[in-house]
């Protein structure tokens, strides 16, 4: 099963690593709150979400970064996080 977020439009003050966060616990069942140490790995235990954020942000200039992706494991999912703001959460294969 693949679980998309589109955020093209991102909501104001959310990031993307929050947007992992977000997908992750929405394919868990779970409130995003709830995806914490222990039962769940920490997204900074895989990835440094700051850089993740950077890595999608417009530039100081104003201008968009070109187009991308990164893929990493999760909690058990394959995450894909594109530059224009989508996440997909599938299952490891």
């Amino acid at each position: 099963m693949l679980l998309s977020v589109d955020r093209s439009e991102p909501t104001v003050g959310q990031s993307i690593s929050f947007d992992v966060i977000e997908a992750v616990a929405e394919r868990e069942g779970i409130d995003p709150l709830e995806l914490e140490p222990p039962e769940y790995d920490a997204l900074y235990d895989v990835i440094n979400p700051e850089a993740l954020d950077a890595l999608f942000a417009t530039r100081e200039n104003g201008r968009e970064r070109p187009t991308g992706r990164v893929e990493f494991s999760y909690c058990g999912y394959r995450i894909v996080v594109t530059s224009d703001g989508e996440v997909e959460v599938s299952d490891l294969e």
